[in-house]
């Protein structure tokens, strides 16, 4: 629907482009600025538990085949840990 409006509204949109986490359309606005909108649905839950999320590097099919590359050049995330204390999660960094 979204992707129609932009259209109507004279601007060059791409075709709904499936990224695996989410659904993309690209247009540029007439001062050449590229605009992405995305979907929410289907989300990173598709093929990991909310617990884990940002724990590894996740990489949808077509980057695979690069995923040594890639872990080289990103850099490391270091999660605070998390500590419990009478049932209570603290974050201990």
């Amino acid at each position: 629907m979204l992707r129609k409006n932009i259209v109507q509204a004279g601007l060059n949109a791409t075709p709904v482009i499936d990224r695996v986490y989410f659904h993309s359309v690209y247009f540029r606005e007439p001062g050449g600025v590229l605009f992405e909108i995305a979907t929410n649905p289907p989300g990173f839950l598709i093929d990991e538990k909310a617990k884990d999320l940002g724990t590894h590097l996740m990489l949808p099919p077509w980057l695979e085949s690069m995923r040594n590359e890639l872990e080289k050049v990103l850099l490391q995330i270091h999660l605070p840990m998390k500590e419990k204390v009478r049932g209570q999660v603290l974050n201990r960094e």
